[in-house]
């Protein structure tokens, strides 16, 4: 079993759970309480105050991929970037710093800018480039998994005829390419919310312990998602409690690391899990 990642130098443990914090440089992103503006002292501040509240690392995103979301130039997504990820980088510099991007210009210029982690929610397949990108410079990657070919049809829904046997084959083919050209660090992300129904990001959850491998960490967004608020008629303000209890459902399924918009709160429901070694019985589920 794979329990470590070398990100940039810095072996981090996966013994216990990671806290991924995210911080969008966006207008747009769907939980405005994740929106900062990189020149702006509000920016650093909350990184800080995530840092202290238990995020492992950070996550910087110029482009929201949310449903409807505007499109955004690469001159754009990289404006919004890299003052974020120099700022971070400069000020936490023993903070690992991932941008999550399907570009592969802008994943470059991230890792020259001090990235030391690579967010593709396409999984290679908006950018040829990026593939290439990731085997030259080997950063630690987080492939997820959606069925779109580009960000305006990547929430088209119905691309399933068997959904976990999909998910599973695509991430691990793509998986073993990159570890086969020398990428050592890659971690799957399944896709909540991308490319699949309400129905089928739960079923997903259901089956999740089925992921694990002996290879590649197990990454689980699922914060604030319209999984949650659209199911419970609620808001993105609104949805912490849940996307506690769905991330915790995750931890125990085997998840390494969890990207979430409330570090402290998830530090505190890890602790829960840790200090009681509380474990789920994946037949009853």
């Amino acid at each position: 079993m794979k329990n470590t990642l070398n990100i940039g130098g810095k072996i981090l443990s996966l013994n216990q759970p990671l806290i991924m914090g995210i911080l969008n440089t966006t207008p747009d992103s769907f939980y405005k309480d994740s929106r900062f503006n990189p020149n702006q002292e509000t920016f650093l501040k909350k990184a800080e105050a995530m840092i202290h509240d238990g995020a492992h690392l950070l996550d910087v995103g110029g482009y929201s991929t949310r449903p409807g979301g505007s499109e955004v130039s690469e001159a754009e997504e990289l404006e919004r970037v890299i003052p974020a990820v120099e700022q971070l980088t400069a000020h936490f510099p023993g903070t690992p710093v991932s941008v999550d991007t399907f570009r592969a210009g802008v994943a470059r210029e991230a890792l020259k800018a001090g990235a030391v982690m690579v967010n593709d929610v396409s999984g290679g397949d908006f950018d040829p480039a990026m593939f290439p990108l990731i085997i030259e410079k080997k950063p630690v990657y987080i492939l997820m998994h959606q069925e779109g070919h580009s960000v305006a049809d990547m929430h088209t829904t119905g691309h399933h005829k068997e959904l976990l046997p999909g998910v599973f084959d695509k991430l691990f083919k793509k998986a073993a390419y990159l570890r086969s050209r020398g990428v050592a660090d890659i971690i799957l992300d399944p896709g909540f919310g991308f490319s699949k129904s309400q129905e089928e990001n739960y079923q997903l959850l259901q089956h999740l312990e089925l992921l694990q491998n002996d290879h590649y960490p197990l990454l689980a967004g699922m914060s604030r998602k319209s999984m949650i608020w659209k199911l419970l008629r609620i808001t993105p303000e609104e949805a912490l409690p849940y996307s506690l209890y769905l991330h915790g459902l995750a931890v125990l399924k085997g998840a390494k690391i969890i990207r979430v918009h409330d570090p402290r709160a998830h530090a505190d429901i890890l602790q829960i899990n840790r200090q009681f070694k509380l474990s789920l019985p994946y037949n009853n589920f």
